[in-house]
């Protein structure tokens, strides 16, 4: 999908350390937009995987206009992966949205080599897709690209996990994430995945603005004083700079 959807939203992205959690959530919370908090906090896992010779990885370092990052996501405190979804999350300038396939059985069991969950994974991904703007609003399609994105994308990168916070302004406008813990899992050239050797990227705080085209003046607005910067900042970069040598812990 070239052409930027008409629900594809804008998204600003800032990066920070988790020092600045607390005063963030303050902000949010006393902001003249009146954010709440629409449900708890989730655990997001996924894995990315690339070409041989990590073309989305360098799409994403140059920061192109057009971008492309393939990754099988679930929820919850199972680093396995789980039942969830295959999302194909596309970027262009500012706009972002995705392309996600649901899949209902886990892709994985105890011993399971990565050729059998990438397998697993192809022959659970069905017709039907979601073009989505975040993980809770979409409209459904029919595609059968889903595992064609695996076939094109056969190398798994890395499996990274955080804790998601959620926002939302009181009039629905603009949405807000926080993601913090996050931590990343080296899969490069492992037969099966691995589970025990893990990174901790330097920027180990991401707040995330998304709001409709229609709704710019409002978000330039709403970020008016925030006490943080704009950063271009991808967990798949940064994730793949870590386990590159920054920061190796034992679990």
């Amino acid at each position: 999908m070239r052409q930027v959807p008409e629900l594809a939203r804008l998204e600003i992205k800032f990066a920070a350390y988790q020092v600045h959690l607390r005063r963030l959530e303050q902000w949010l919370q006393h902001h003249w937009a009146g954010f709440y908090i629409p449900y708890p906090d989730r655990q997001v896992n996924n894995v990315y995987f690339d070409t041989h010779n990590y073309a989305a990885f360098q799409e994403n370092l140059s920061g192109g206009s057009a971008r492309t990052k393939v990754r099988y996501r679930w929820y919850g405190q199972s680093i396995a992966p789980d039942a969830g979804v295959l999302e194909v999350k596309c970027k262009r300038n500012y706009f972002g949205w995705k392309l996600r396939y649901p899949v209902a059985k886990a892709p994985y069991k105890e011993g399971a080599s990565w050729r059998w969950i990438h397998q697993s994974l192809i022959e659970q991904i069905a017709d039907t897709a979601t073009v989505a703007d975040s993980e809770e609003f979409g409209v459904p399609i029919v595609s059968n690209d889903g595992s064609k994105w695996l076939h094109a994308n056969p190398m798994p990168v890395m499996i990274n996990r955080y804790q998601r916070k959620y926002f939302v302004s009181a009039d629905d406008k603009i949405r807000a994430t926080i993601d913090v813990n996050q931590e990343v899992w080296d899969q490069r050239y492992k037969p099966r995945p691995n589970f025990r050797y893990h990174s901790i990227p330097a920027d180990n705080l991401v707040l995330e603005i998304k709001f409709d085209r229609k709704d710019r003046e409002l978000a330039s607005e709403v970020i008016q004083g925030l006490p943080v910067r704009v950063s271009r900042h991808s967990k798949y970069v940064n994730g793949v700079r870590a386990i590159q040598g920054w920061s190796m812990h034992g679990s």
